[in-house]
């Protein structure tokens, strides 16, 4: 069946033919094949993210990226003398503030605006004022606006103060060049759908073998038991606690060699960058406003604002997805606006003709 429409949005996306493909088969979760294919996938993990496998783990697990980011926090941070510091800066950091919320971890935010990067400065300062944090955790890329956040500057910031780190890269890792040995990070989530371009089913946590080692008593909940899925994997290589996403998962092994035929994760970005350019430019061009400075964009996701106050963006979703485009509604909270993702299995050809549609919609509603 011919694709209706292509995703233009930040996770779920397109995905091309064979990935779809690869998932045609019904596979047991407790064959050796299967689980050589996901103990390959936690290795090829480690090595798109640039991180020792000596030092570092990959720990998969079933559900959305947020069940990672849950599973992170919940296990992370112990259930006594600890306090989380969370630097948000739109929808996906204030969700981790709500987990820290449901799990009773006493925690501090620092809240920007939407349209405004963390910045390093304001952390220390909040570090200085509250020395009894012992875990910080933020988001790298931001999709609620489409900010890249400056992890490389936050890391040292948190080595000095001994405190644990946890990054949300979501919508990055596989699109934005990460190298994790030199953030030393403790924790990087991320998940199947996103940059690497798999399809929605499972997340996947890089930690560091010697802070995961030491969270054995620290989960609040069985199914999202990091330090125990890390544990079954490693005594069972390639053995998931309970069932696993077995379609998923060999998606995102197609996947995973894609990636590497693409040239890895550089020449991906640079796919990905050259899209947002043209898309932010052409955007522009036809008098759409952007929200955030092109200083801190991200090569992810884009907001524009609402060309005047008559914009009707039901019509125009509508509008473009008759003729094969699926865009995304904003998510900033004061400023009417829309998104449109750059991800994916689409290139600079698919922008332009996106452009194309846009500027006949414009045509029809002067």
């Amino acid at each position: 069946m011919k694709q209706p429409y292509l995703l233009l949005t930040p996770g779920p996306l397109s995905t091309t033919a064979s990935v779809k493909d690869a998932m045609q088969i019904d596979y047991c979760t407790w064959d050796s094949d299967y689980r050589h294919v996901t103990e390959t996938i936690r290795q090829q993990i480690l090595a798109m993210a640039q991180a020792n496998p000596e030092n570092y783990t990959t720990v998969l697990l079933q559900g959305s990226g947020s069940f990672g980011v849950e599973a992170t926090i919940g296990t992370a941070v112990p259930r006594t003398d600890a306090t989380l510091m969370i630097a948000i800066n739109g929808a996906y950091g204030h969700r981790i503030s709500q987990i820290a919320e449901y799990y009773d971890i006493p925690h501090i935010d620092v809240v920007f605006n939407e349209d405004e990067a963390v910045d390093p400065v304001r952390i220390e300062a909040t570090l200085a004022d509250h020395p009894e944090i012992t875990h910080f955790a933020t988001v790298h890329s931001e999709t609620t606006t489409g900010i890249l956040n400056p992890i490389e500057a936050l890391m040292p910031i948190m080595h000095e103060h001994g405190i644990v780190t946890i990054i949300d890269a979501m919508s990055s890792l596989g699109g934005v060049p990460i190298s994790i040995d030199e953030l030393d990070c403790d924790y990087l989530i991320s998940s199947a759908n996103k940059c690497v371009q798999g399809v929605p089913g499972f997340a996947f946590i890089i930690a560091k073998q010697a802070t995961l080692a030491h969270t054995a008593d620290n989960a609040r909940s069985l199914c999202l038991d990091l330090y125990d899925q890390w544990q079954a994997m490693t005594k069972q290589p390639g053995k998931w606690r309970f069932t696993s996403p077995t379609h998923v998962v060999h998606a995102f092994a197609q996947a995973l060699i894609e990636l590497q035929a693409e040239g890895g994760v550089t020449p991906r970005y640079q796919r990905y960058h050259a899209s947002q350019q043209l898309l932010s430019d052409g955007l522009q061009a036809l008098g759409f406003e952007l929200v955030i400075d092109p200083a801190i964009q991200g090569p992810i996701i884009t907001s524009f604002k609402y060309p005047n106050v008559d914009f009707d963006f039901a019509d125009f979703y509508q509008f473009i997805k008759q003729r094969g485009f699926v865009i995304y509604p904003g998510k900033v909270s004061n400023i009417p606006s829309f998104r449109i993702g750059t991800i994916g299995d689409v290139d600079t050809t698919d922008i332009q003709r996106l452009l194309t549609i846009i500027g006949d919609y414009q045509q029809l509603h002067r």
